[in-house]
């Protein structure tokens, strides 16, 4: 099997497929934009949830998700409009035949013009066609690229997080091999980039290409790129297809600079939005978190106007709020930190078993100590509050508490949030989360 390439009949079949692919590009286009555009809110969703709970590396994933589905989008899109030019010439030219330039009549300076800039119809129809199928290839090798950038990302955060973070290895090891792997990623993705940027330079010079050689190796596996090389030097071999990829890039730069202008109206509405005090956020407050992916940033209560009895507090859990319990008390620290990735698969490990009381120990005083590091003020009025863990109608995590307003009088007021911190054996307050709210009795 591995043989028939190099078979005639293998050729023939190639030859005849390469000039009905047209057919399967558009069905594949018109299957890949459907499933793009339906992924899209889910992607985004993911997204605005890893970027509350700040997992760096679902956030990134996310990001990368985002930028490959709007890359395909485009080019895509792109490429179906020119499948039905390219057909819409096909049946022209079925019709009217070439073009003739006697009977248009025009001035010989047009004329003349004219015929050096078009030559003829079949010329225009095979133009094309060679950027259609030219734009199809490279839509998914420009996502294979985006997959590689990703790839690398991921693994020095990995690092990172996981490795140079990880107690259960010694300050000494980690550091050492931490550091050295960082440094072979950073040097082999610059040469990397060079040698992508300049189009195989680093590979043509004789000490260059030994020296990269190494990183190259490594490279081709931590990137995927065995998997779509043969595509990458097909492209690289052929000035026409070589001018397409690179006109790409600056074309996707000017889109996102086109898409970041926006008109403003005024010189103040918002520098107000950085201003809890005389700004409202939308998102601090649960009755207007209507859409699907409207999550909480930081803090919520009920509504703007409260006529309950009682203001409905809503404190959405994050692993930086995690590590500020720790450094509040850090005998909450456990040796063997869980957080991040985990396997379903369980292994015994006597040395890491707690038992069922001290876990639930641990976990009330847990609750204990968020307790006693957040404090809630109403027009600068402490009050006394006993957060509980929860969800709220976002399935988001949290801590949550209820808060009497029978003392409060009608009219505007202002919840603060404040949390404590130690510095330099020094106990300080911050302030959290800044929401205004009116009150009327029922």
């Amino acid at each position: 099997m591995s043989s028939n390439f190099k078979t005639k009949k293998f050729q023939e079949l190639l030859d005849r497929l390469q000039q009905d692919s047209w057919q399967l590009e558009l069905i594949i286009s018109g299957f890949a934009i459907f499933g793009l555009f339906t992924a899209l809110p889910e992607i985004k969703l993911a997204l605005t949830i890893a970027e509350n709970d700040k997992q760096i590396v679902t956030f990134v994933v996310s990001i990368v998700a985002l930028l490959a589905c709007y890359i395909l989008i485009f080019n895509l899109l792109f490429h179906v409009t020119l499948r039905g030019l390219w057909i819409g010439a096909l049946g022209l030219r079925y019709v009217s035949g070439d073009i003739d330039f006697e009977t248009l009549n025009y001035h010989p300076r047009f004329s003349n013009y004219l015929k050096k800039k078009i030559v003829s119809f079949d010329r225009y129809v095979a133009i094309l066609e060679n950027y259609c199928s030219v734009l199809f290839a490279i839509s998914f090798l420009l996502i294979f690229y985006v997959i590689a950038i990703t790839l690398t990302i991921v693994l020095l955060i990995t690092v990172i997080n996981y490795l140079m973070n990880n107690e259960s290895f010694s300050k000494g090891w980690r550091v050492f091999v931490g550091i050295s792997f960082i440094t072979f990623i950073g040097i082999g993705s610059f040469l990397t980039f060079i040698d992508f940027v300049t189009q195989g330079y680093l590979k043509k010079k004789r000490i260059l290409s030994k020296i990269y050689f190494p990183f190259y190796w490594v490279f081709s596996f931590i990137t995927l790129s065995f998997l779509y090389r043969p595509l990458v030097y097909n492209f690289l071999d052929n000035k026409f297809t070589k001018r397409i990829s690179v006109l790409l890039i600056p074309i996707y730069f000017l889109i996102a600079f086109i898409g970041s202008i926006k008109f403003q109206t005024s010189n103040y509405i918002e520098s107000t939005k950085r201003n809890s005090n005389i700004y409202l956020n939308n998102k601090e407050y649960e009755d207007l978190l209507i859409k699907e992916n409207d999550l909480v940033d930081n803090a919520t209560i009920q509504s703007k106007v409260i006529t309950e009895p009682y203001i409905n507090l809503f404190k959405v859990f994050s692993e930086n709020l995690e590590n500020r319990i720790y450094n509040y008390h850090p005998s909450l620290k456990p040796e063997n930190d869980r957080r991040g990735f985990q396997t379903g698969v369980k292994f015994t490990n006597r040395k890491n078993n707690i038992s069922t009381k001290k876990r639930d120990s641990l976990a009330r005083k847990y609750v204990e100590v968020f307790n006693e590091m957040y404090e809630v003020n109403i027009d600068s009025v402490t009050i006394d509050t006993d957060f509980l863990i929860t969800k709220n109608t976002k399935n988001q995590i949290g801590f949550q508490t209820f808060i009497p307003t029978k003392n409060l009088k009608d009219g505007k007021h202002v919840l603060r949030l404040k949390r404590k911190l130690i510095r330099k054996k020094d106990t300080l307050k911050r302030i959290d989360v800044i929401i205004p709210f009116w009150y009327f009795k029922d």
